[in-house]
């Protein structure tokens, strides 16, 4: 008799343990789906939302904050329109879009512009090389004319020669104007990440002669200049033996 009140006991235990765990299991499984939820509203709408406030504002720390978080979406994969339409109104903030106090351009952040330009570069749409272009022909100062053209070179797009020709004429804007090695350092590495696609490189070859001529460029610079030279040389070299 004893021996059958334990057993029933015990098998009363094991039962309210099954209920319990499978109650847990349900808890478990609902709160991970809210969760889940939670995350892509806010990975969403709602992170889209924050950015374009903080972007459109005219406060220098918030369009610093604004591109901290784009960086994190555009690392993350998060390249949504509205995403790249933040990033392109910042890389043409205080050119394209101005506010102005008392006549003065209040919103002229070239560090923030050249930001944009950068992240635009791992974007990598036809709508991000459009914006660059414009900002590479556009802008005026030199840190966001080569932030533009690295990330032109990263993006890669030349269809019909569009790219490199506009990269070949800033940087004979430039030339005269304000020659600087930096800006020839990334037209020399746009020239070579884009070679590939090049139609008719007369243009892109004597803009590197150019360059590698130019003794305002820092030496470094004018080597990497001849380096290419040599290497679309022997390139062409190749290819006329293949044929």
């Amino acid at each position: 008799m004893k021996a059958t009140k334990l057993i029933t006991a015990l098998a009363c235990i094991l039962v309210s343990q099954a209920v319990f765990a499978q109650e847990q299991t349900v808890k478990s499984q609902k709160s991970a789906k809210e969760t889940t939820v939670e995350d892509e509203y806010m990975g969403g709408s709602a992170e889209s939302a924050l950015i374009s406030e903080l972007a459109a504002s005219d406060d220098y720390d918030n369009k610093q904050l604004a591109l901290s978080y784009l960086a994190d979406a555009v690392d993350g994969g998060r390249t949504s329109p509205e995403i790249v339409a933040s990033l392109s109104g910042l890389a043409g903030e205080g050119v394209r879009t101005q506010s102005r106090t008392n006549g003065r351009v209040t919103n002229n952040f070239p560090d923030v512009r050249a930001s944009a330009c950068d992240l635009l570069g791992k974007v990598q749409t036809e709508e991000a090389k459009n914006t660059l272009v414009s900002i590479a022909v556009e802008d005026k100062e030199p840190m966001v004319v080569t932030a533009a053209i690295r990330s032109l070179g990263n993006i890669g797009i030349n269809d019909n020669d569009e790219v490199v020709s506009m990269i070949e004429f800033v940087h004979r804007k430039y030339a005269v104007l304000n020659p600087t090695s930096s800006l020839a350092l990334e037209v020399l590495n746009a020239y070579e990440k884009l070679e590939g696609s090049v139609q008719d490189k007369n243009a892109m070859v004597a803009s590197i002669v150019a360059i590698r001529s130019n003794t305002r460029y820092a030496k470094s610079v004018r080597d990497k200049a001849q380096q290419l030279l040599n290497s679309i040389q022997q390139g062409g070299s190749k290819k006329k033996d293949s044929e």
